[in-house]
């Protein structure tokens, strides 16, 4: 699997994580919740940059950033579904909860794949 792959795959596993916060945060009162109402809006516009720095910029610290959003993301949401996270119990129904594991699943696969990619090319440099 050739790199550019890699860094779209892990672009499209940002991307729809951060898709999937910012639509609970609008659409589905989310951004009314105390803490976790700012932290899905900061989830959305971190995953969007980290994606473009994913894109751009061919070097191994964009990687390990996806790898860092994915893990923080979906540790977030473990904690939500297990002993509740500021408040707020998941229960693992609903299609956005879904989506949001496979995606933040994706950043740290793809995530942890890409920055090997990157550091064995430095390696051969």
């Amino acid at each position: 699997m050739g790199a550019w792959v890699v860094r779209v795959l892990v672009a499209l596993g940002l991307l729809g994580s951060a898709w999937v916060h910012y639509d609970l945060w609008a659409n589905e009162g989310f951004k009314d919740i105390d803490v976790v109402g700012p932290l899905f809006l900061v989830n959305a516009v971190a995953g969007v940059v980290v994606a473009i720095a994913v894109l751009v910029w061919h070097h191994w610290f964009p990687a390990l950033a996806a790898v860092g959003f994915g893990a923080a993301t979906l540790g977030a949401y473990v904690l939500s579904a297990t002993v509740g996270f500021y408040g707020v119990q998941e229960q693992f129904t609903t299609q956005a909860e879904i989506w949001g594991v496979v995606t933040e699943a994706g950043c740290i696969v793809f995530g942890i794949i890409l920055m090997a990619m990157a550091v064995r090319s430095r390696s051969r440099a």
